[in-house]
């Protein structure tokens, strides 16, 4: 179990179960929505339990898909698709050493000029399919 929150802790949560390996998303919509690129985690539906949630909000961010932010300080924190069996969690919201590591850059060719990846880690210039992102998978 793995706990975590937003900078002023009105949203707290636990995630249970299984995480997959953080993927950093630099589509323009991430790279908007967390002022850099998103790099996150991913857990099944069911195992992100919410402990503080009065400050949560959630933005419609394309047809299919929506984010979780705090409305009091405006940390980004989740990213779901509308159905999906997992929601994806900020790696940077996570409380302590994680364990994980970042397994894929998806997006890159979206990526901003100001900054390179110089990380060795795979690279993807589009999306990936769903069984790409799915719990388990890009170890």
């Amino acid at each position: 179990m793995l706990g975590g929150s937003c900078a002023c802790g009105a949203v707290a949560f636990e995630l249970h179960g299984p995480l997959r390996p953080v993927f950093g998303c630099h589509c323009t919509t991430c790279r908007k929505t967390s002022g850099h690129f998103w790099a996150a985690t991913a857990v099944a539906s069911e195992g992100l339990i919410l402990r503080h949630e009065e400050a949560l909000g959630w933005f419609r961010s394309s047809v299919t898909s929506e984010r979780g932010f705090c409305r009091s300080c405006g940390s980004s924190l989740f990213y779901r698709v509308d159905g999906a069996a997992q929601i994806s969690v900020a790696a940077g919201a996570l409380d302590g050493d994680t364990g994980l590591h970042t397994a894929m850059h998806i997006f890159t060719a979206d990526m901003g000029d100001y900054y390179g990846l110089e990380d060795g880690v795979s690279r993807c210039s589009g999306g990936v399919s769903p069984d790409v992102l799915a719990l388990g998978e890009g170890s």
